[in-house]
């Protein structure tokens, strides 16, 4: 959240990145590719918002209110979507997430990620495992296995070449890369 400057603004530029590519991907012809992407899009800007280093600009407490009520309307639509597809179950967990870390940011608005335990250690504990996991299994599936020949795939049903926005292997590294950003979040929690 508001720890040192440097790692700060790397973990924004990650997030940003993260959510700007994530915006990319919105434009599949696929609709739940579109929906995931959105989600997705959400949580990497809406983390890099929250990664701004306190040296930079420490946020009224009225903001961490703000992030509150758009991160639990994201987890109501995840926990709607989750219906259709189990992968919103994982946007549901990060959505949650953010609600927690924005809730006791708010909480506490003296501390702000200076290691000043404003979070409850048993669930930042349950979040910290759920995202080393999450990480973990995002990390392996990134790991080469037998290479599609000319960079073409199928997407929606149709073969064509695959745009920047359409590379599942770019996807994979996207939500590996939030998924730490997540975790140095909750440690600094």
């Amino acid at each position: 959240m508001h720890g040192p400057a440097s790692p700060g603004w790397l973990l924004l530029a990650l997030c940003a990145a993260s959510g700007a590519y994530c915006l990319l991907r919105m434009r599949s012809p696929v609709e739940e590719q579109r929906r995931t992407a959105g989600a997705e899009a959400l949580m990497g800007f809406g983390m890099a918002a929250m990664a701004v280093p306190a040296a930079a600009a420490t946020p009224p407490r009225w903001a961490w209110f703000a992030y509150t009520a758009v991160f639990g309307a994201a987890a109501l639509r995840a926990l709607w979507s989750v219906r259709s597809s189990p992968h919103h179950l994982h946007h549901l967990v990060g959505a949650c997430a953010m609600v927690y870390m924005a809730a006791a940011m708010a909480a506490s608005p003296g501390h702000h990620g200076h290691g000043g335990g404003s979070g409850i250690p048993l669930v930042t504990g349950a979040l910290l495992i759920y995202f080393v996991g999450y990480v973990l299994r995002s990390g392996a599936r990134l790991l080469p296995v037998a290479a599609v020949a000319g960079g073409s795939g199928t997407l929606g049903g149709t073969t064509r070449p695959l745009g920047w926005g359409d590379r599942p292997e770019l996807s994979q590294a996207c939500r590996l890369s939030m998924g730490i950003a997540m975790l140095a979040m909750l440690v600094t929690l």
